[in-house]
């Protein structure tokens, strides 16, 4: 043990690394890598009303949102649609090889968690996750984040 093992700031952040190492070699080959993989849950799951909608559902800036859909759909995961009640409005759908990847990626990332939390017994593992989603509530509550992009933002702008 060393004085940091200790560190509450310093045990989230080793933690957290380590998470994002594991989910970024399970997603790392989709187009847009985890944000690839939001866009495509989303489109498979959520069926957000609009393109638009999906930007703020995810907190992705509209131009960026335009690569990335055109990146998913040459891979032919998504594709846009126009939607029924207004020809203006894009739709953005998960194609079939989409839902079959988005199934692969989905064990790959329960695989990248189980990686990550074996350093727990079994039993442990599950507390863990609920307690730490239940503190995460919380101090969402307190100081709320709107995306996990605008999260990562805040990380960033906050190093020295």
């Amino acid at each position: 043990m060393t004085a940091l093992d200790e560190d509450f700031g310093w045990t989230l952040g080793v933690v957290f690394r380590a998470y994002v190492k594991a989910t970024n070699a399970a997603v790392g080959d989709l187009p847009g890598g985890h944000r690839g993989y939001q866009i495509l849950t989303a489109a498979t799951r959520d069926q957000p009303e609009s393109q638009s909608a999906l930007c703020q559902q995810l907190g992705i800036d509209r131009t960026v949102m335009t690569y990335l859909l055109d990146d998913l759909e040459r891979a032919s995961l998504v594709t846009r649609r126009p939607a029924p009640a207004d020809r203006r409005t894009r739709l953005v759908v998960a194609t079939e090889v989409g839902r079959t990847r988005l199934a692969e990626l989905d064990l790959r990332l329960s695989h990248a968690e189980a990686h990550v939390l074996s350093g727990l017994p079994e039993g442990d593992r599950e507390t863990f996750k609920a307690l730490l989603c239940r503190l995460a509530g919380h101090v969402n509550e307190l100081d709320p984040v709107p995306s996990a992009c605008q999260a990562v933002q805040d990380i960033a702008e906050s190093r020295p």
